[in-house]
């Protein structure tokens, strides 16, 4: 009977000689075990490997880093939509509609999370 430790190790081996291109027959005959053995390794799933507690510092760090790269992400939209210029563009109306809904509620959302800041760092938005 193979311990826990022997099954992974095989489980890995026999993922990585099936990636190689190996055939099922060819994998169990390398490695002496039958070609239903290895079709279970290979449809066994590894466990999920749990990350690593965060400090509270690190979760402030990246929530920081997050919201940091949303607000370029937001000011390069909105920067690239300015240069195309939609309205001068010769759309059909339906486009033209769905444009102008689109950028109001993409303004209407950013009008609120700009509010939202505004009200939690009154002192840089003065």
């Amino acid at each position: 009977m193979s311990s826990p430790t022997q099954i992974a190790e095989r489980r890995t081996l026999v993922r990585q000689l099936a990636q190689g291109g190996a055939s099922n027959r060819a994998i169990a005959a390398q490695l002496g075990v039958s070609k239903d053995t290895v079709a279970r390794d290979l449809a066994h799933t590894p466990d999920p490997v749990e990350p690593p507690a965060m400090s509270q510092r690190e979760l402030l760090a990246q929530r920081v880093a997050h919201a940091e790269r949303a607000v370029s992400q937001a000011c390069a939209a909105a920067a690239a939509v300015a240069y195309v210029r939609p309205a001068a563009v010769l759309a059909d109306a339906a486009t033209a509609e769905r444009w102008w809904r689109t950028l109001r509620e993409a303004a209407a959302q950013l009008g609120a999370a700009a509010d939202a800041f505004a009200a939690h760092y009154p002192a840089a938005t003065e």
